[in-house]
């Protein structure tokens, strides 16, 4: 090697050394500054940042240094350091507006005022220029000018992006609610495709309006809007879904109604509304809806399936409100069979012949019809696999009502091997699990409910688990059965729709065995036949015992979470509602309803849930 490349390669190193304690030294600065900045001694990190930043010309320094400034209240020395900038680059948002800040803070607001106007003018058409000056505007919450950036955006790319979303969000952080929702409409103007978008945004601007008032103007505003633009499907549509998100079904329904008029449609959205009436239980509203479809005549494409959906609609209101009287019964039954006989038999309307069944067993008492009907639909040709296996399981509900379990466990056997590795297969093998503990064969249930803990449906696996640890709890520890006998036969008569016996029953346990183990099951399941009859009060006094008496048992979250809903749905406490699902998550976190209870309680709290 000879000198020159040994004097180049002791260049080499002593540069790198250099470097790396000019690195070292330059990495100190950075610290000791942020730490001056962080304990507010701002001549000091002023006088570090100054030096960082001639050095680096980092925007972050920068920033940091005019911060110190401003801090310091030393506006002549910020503002020079602004202007020097501005000579090489004049045309530069970021020190415009910085400008104007200094101005604006050291209270001359007509010098601030010039300098952003500066910064709008030099605008061109580039939608990232456009957006980063607003957001600097609305940083420094002067968002007058971030909405004169948006409206000369609008301008530069007239017909081709109008900046409505961006301008509805500056609105509302000025509170004006009015010129937000009309961006938000207007944006459906400009683009239909936006729909999905727009109501997000108004979903998520709602959510903070304690008073009702964005709701009121955004209603009133809607219909303005449907009225002035009448040929404009969108506003119609976009009220229908505001009618729905605020549960007026009643006026969705008129709005659906005359969408489908006005635009000669078969009545799908109608279909389409009912559906989320029925699972909000607005049985009236989804029934009007039905009916609506049903009056444009047997042609119609839906007419079928709104004939088949009113029926289960009307079982729905009639069963569900507790109190139904046999007149109620009667013309549910009425209903089902001339909707059969106008529509016929097959593979469609198994589903109809089904519930016929069901009703006629459960609620009239006329078992052997029941059996009847449903080989009848087992009988007909072509019938599906699964139809066929839906139809062996209300078959064996049916015998099992009439006591007739051998029959009915050979049904439900029948349709666990025809599914063995299906959902199908495993609720037929839960039910057999239950005719089992039914009638007091509880080794043979919890044999068959071991296998049940590990199935693919959560719900069968935790009414598995419970059913097991029941049988569990009151065999292994205790020789006499006799109050597992008796809870067993309450939970029969339950499921034969047999209430006021079931009750009966319960009552004895609680009298004949005192402080028994399952005195907390007793309770939980009093509190189910007590909401089946609405008799909430009684419900809830039930559940109370049990959160307050076997907080530490494993109906404790189930009792804590169905509580909550009830006072949250039926009795409208929000607040006792929020309370009870607060201490769902802080005493049972591990608990299946803990996802669903974090997101009632955010949603009653006011959050916003995407």
């Amino acid at each position: 090697m000879n000198i020159f490349s040994v004097n180049l390669c002791v260049f080499s190193l002593v540069l790198c050394v250099m470097l790396s304690f000019s690195s070292f030294a330059q990495t100190q600065d950075e610290q000791l500054a942020a730490q001056y900045f962080e304990d507010r001694e701002y001549a000091k990190a002023a006088e570090l940042y100054e030096k960082l930043f001639k050095k680096s010309k980092s925007e972050t320094h920068y920033t940091y240094y005019l911060n110190c400034l401003i801090a310091l209240e030393d506006y002549p020395q910020a503002e020079e350091t602004v202007k020097k900038l501005l000579k090489k680059e004049p045309d530069n948002f970021r020190y415009l507006v910085d400008l104007g800040n200094i101005y604006n803070i050291a209270g001359k607001r007509d010098e601030a005022e010039k300098q952003y106007n500066n910064a709008i003018k030099y605008l061109q058409p580039d939608q990232q220029l456009v957006t980063d000056l607003a957001n600097m505007f609305i940083a420094k919450q002067e968002y007058d000018f971030a909405v004169k950036v948006y409206l000369k955006g609008r301008k530069l790319f007239a017909g081709i992006y109008p900046f409505n979303f961006e301008l509805a969000e500056v609105y509302s952080y000025k509170k004006d609610i009015p010129a937000m929702f009309n961006e938000y409409m207007d944006a459906l103007l400009f683009n239909e495709a936006y729909q999905e978008k727009v109501e997000n945004a108004i979903q998520t601007a709602l959510t903070d309006d304690v008073n009702n008032k964005k709701k009121e103007y955004l209603e009133t505003a809607l219909i303005q809007k449907v009225q002035e633009n009448p040929d404009n499907k969108m506003f119609a549509q976009l009220l229908v879904w505001h009618y729905i998100q605020q549960n007026n079904f009643e006026g969705a329904f008129i709005q659906a109604r005359a969408l489908d008029k006005k635009l000669k449609e078969d009545g799908s959205r109608l279909i389409e509304l009912s559906n989320i009436c029925n699972a909000n239980k607005e049985y009236e509203t989804a029934i009007k809806c039905l009916q609506y479809v049903i009056k444009k005549g047997s042609e119609n494409y839906y007419y079928t399936t709104a004939k088949m959906e009113l029926v289960n609609v009307m079982n729905k209101k009639i069963t569900e409100k507790g109190d139904y009287t046999q007149p109620d019964l009667d013309e549910l039954e009425a209903l089902y069979r001339s909707t059969l006989d106008e529509l016929g038999s097959y593979e469609e309307t198994v589903g109809l012949m089904r519930g016929l069944a069901h009703h006629l067993t459960f609620y009239q008492h006329k078992s052997e019809e029941s059996i009847k009907i449903l080989q009848a639909c087992m009988e007909l040709p072509g019938i599906r696999q699964k139809e066929l296996a839906y139809c062996k399981l209300e078959m064996g509900d049916v015998l099992l009502f009439t006591n007739e379990v051998w029959e009915a466990t050979l049904l439900y056997s029948q349709v666990d091997k025809m599914f063995k590795n299906d959902e199908l297969g495993q609720e037929a093998k839960l039910k057999n699990a239950k005719l089992s503990f039914y009638i007091g064969q509880f080794d043979w249930a919890q044999a068959q409910l071991d296998v049940l803990k590990s199935a693919t449906s959560q719900l069968i696996a935790n009414d598995a688990l419970y059913l097991a640890l029941l049988i569990s709890d009151n065999t292994i520890m205790d020789t006499n059965t006799v109050p597992l006998q008796m809870f067993a036969r309450a939970d029969l008569l339950y499921f034969q729709n047999k209430d006021s016996i079931a009750l009966a029953t319960l009552d004895s346990i609680e009298t004949q065995f005192a402080g028994h183990s399952l005195t907390d099951d007793v309770l939980y399941k009093k509190a189910q036949v007590f909401l089946k009859k609405q008799r909430v009060e009684e419900a809830v006094s039930n559940l109370h015992k049990i959160v307050d008496d076997y907080f530490y048992d494993i109906l404790a979250d189930d009792a804590l979470y169905i509580l909550a809903g009830i006072y949250e749905n039926r009795l409208n406490n929000k607040e006792k509602a929020m309370e009870l699902y607060q201490d769902l998550l802080l005493k049972f976190p591990g608990s299946l309803y803990t996802v669903d209870a974090r997101v009632r309680y955010r949603a009653l709290r006011g959050d916003k849930i995407n």
